[in-house]
């Protein structure tokens, strides 16, 4: 609403002085209403493990470098940075009109803290090994050495350097994650686990935090302190959790939501029809999988994952309940992937529906189930009528195989953290957006060490032999070669079922300008701007 001040005159005499009446109007607040699909766990950038919180996080805090809304790898925190010949060492210097939210300057020592906290053991930080390419980051991480071992130094105030292990040609756009996002040391050493409250966090993004409204809402507002706050357009954001697609769809309709960042699958149709231009669907770097907990005695047996998988009609799912642009997906990892060439194909991607049933069967036979013992399972599944149709299309696929099913749902936070914390289960929906484009980013979720995303508690040397041969190797090709050795053994063993790879699938306002399509689905509010 607009805000009118007015202002007048002294009064003499009874007279108003100049006979006249000012009125000045105040430029209109510029609020931008954003729903998120899911609500954030925390906003610790340093304990966070979902897109939902980096959606916030990303308005927030600002890295060495940041995705331009196009996608590009530019200059975040620091304007310019170098790397040696050897692709071993960068060289960041930091903005010289960088500040925090406080006026307090950023400098390469608040990078320095923040690394070295998030490999910190004590940390716990779920994503901590995504930093693995920094030299003695794993040793951190793992408490072997101290985190002043670690491979990051600030120079000076103005300078960071960063050593890695060996070239890492993603590095640059891996430090655009959420990992690479700093905290401000004071707050965090003052406040401890409380530095996230609102009157607590000191940020360095475009907005600051003002609000937070569990299961309702969290606002940011503008940061007069970033350093390209003169091209920022907004002055607050709004984060709706919008579990509900159906909801966010109405809410969207009546102007109560700028933009959302999916939509009920069911409605697709309804939205190209009706919401042309508003409805946007995109390739994007992800693949939606049921996770296969091999610590489960039926789960254990690649034969009975390898059964659950060929049943699946991938094709079916994507064109009659998705229908926006998925992709079925017979390999983890996406096609188009950088560095990687053709993904490791599953050998049944080409069979008739018939014929892997009946090779599901004969698994399933072999693995001691049948008619005289059927296999039962529960899918587990966040919140969504999305991720409820599929669950109830794929328990009918695996009737024909004698498989008994029953569904159970939680909200997006509780599910996640359920699997994070190594709960036990049979099967769970989960989802994978690439944090930079790499093969590397999909394949190290089921190294056995990844305690955080290696919800299948997949255990197998081989696999960790061949990661680790890569994660060493220069030579793209070579690298790619072992890689794609790797997902060969993931889907012969299957610890994950990858079932669609993901399409951007949007609400976006025709008020809305400098929303781009990209890859990872990721758009700063600092980019945003609403027409009058």
């Amino acid at each position: 609403m607009t805000n009118i001040r007015k202002a007048f005159l002294p009064v003499l005499g009874g007279v108003l002085a100049g006979a006249m009446l000012f009125t000045s109007v105040a430029q209109a607040e510029v609020v931008f209403h954003r729903g998120n699909t899911g609500e954030p766990e925390t906003l610790d950038p340093h304990r966070t493990s979902t897109t939902y919180e980096a959606h916030i996080l990303h308005d927030l805090l600002e890295g060495l470098v940041v995705q331009s809304a196009e996608g590009i790898v530019v200059g975040g925190a620091a304007d310019r940075w170098e790397i040696s010949e050897d692709g071993k060492s960068y060289t960041f210097h930091i903005r010289e009109n960088a500040k925090w939210s406080n006026g307090e300057p950023v400098t390469a020592g608040d990078f320095e803290y923040s690394l070295r906290r998030i490999l910190t053991p004590e940390t716990a930080a779920k994503y901590a090994n995504i930093l693995y390419p920094i030299a003695n980051a794993e040793q951190v991480n793992t408490g072997d050495v101290l985190p002043t071992e670690l491979g990051v130094e600030a120079v000076d105030d103005d300078t960071l350097r960063i050593t890695l292990n060996v070239a890492t040609p993603f590095f640059l756009e891996l430090l655009t994650h959420q990992t690479g996002l700093p905290v401000y040391p004071p707050a965090v050493e003052e406040f401890g686990d409380d530095f996230v409250k609102p009157e607590n966090l000191v940020t360095n993004g475009a907005f600051k935090l003002e609000e937070v409204v569990p299961q309702a809402q969290i606002k940011a507002v503008r940061n007069e302190f970033y350093w390209d706050n003169g091209n920022v357009q907004l002055d607050t954001v709004y984060y709706y959790p919008t579990e509900d697609r159906a909801a966010a769809l109405r809410r969207f309709q009546a102007g109560e939501l700028h933009v959302n960042n999916d939509v009920p699958q069911d409605q697709v149709r309804w939205m190209r029809d009706n919401l042309e231009g508003q409805f946007k669907a995109s390739p994007r770097l992800g693949t939606y999988y049921y996770a296969l907990d091999t610590r489960d005695p039926a789960m254990s047996d690649p034969k009975v994952r390898q059964a659950l998988s060929m049943a699946i009609d991938r094709e079916y799912i994507v064109e009659e309940i998705t229908g926006a642009g998925q992709v079925p997906a017979y390999s983890f990892v996406p096609p188009g992937t950088n560095n990687y060439g053709e993904p490791a194909i599953a050998d049944y991607a080409t069979q008739s529906m018939l014929d892997r049933e009946e090779r599901a069967i004969a698994l399933l036979a072999e693995a001691g189930f049948g008619a005289d013992n059927p296999l039962t399972i529960e899918i587990r599944y966040n919140t969504s009528e999305n991720h409820k149709q599929v669950a109830l299309a794929i328990a009918d696929m695996w009737k024909p195989l004698g498989v008994e099913v029953t569904l159970l749902n939680t909200d997006v936070a509780t599910h996640y953290a359920y699997l994070r914390d190594g709960g036990e289960f049979q099967v769970a929906r989960a989802g994978w957006i690439g944090d930079y484009n790499d093969a590397q980013n999909f394949l190290f979720m089921v190294e056995s060490d990844n305690e955080g995303f290696n919800y299948a508690k997949y255990d197998n040397p081989e696999y960790d032999a061949l990661m680790d041969e890569a994660a060493a190797t220069i030579d793209l090709e070579k690298r790619a070669d072992i890689l794609r050795q790797a997902e060969t053994l993931f889907m012969r063993d299957l610890p994950f079922v990858p079932i669609y790879h993901y399409a951007n699938l949007e609400l976006v306002s025709d008020k809305i300008e400098g929303w781009e399509q990209n890859l990872q689905g990721r758009h700063l509010a600092r980019y945003v701007k609403i027409k009058e």
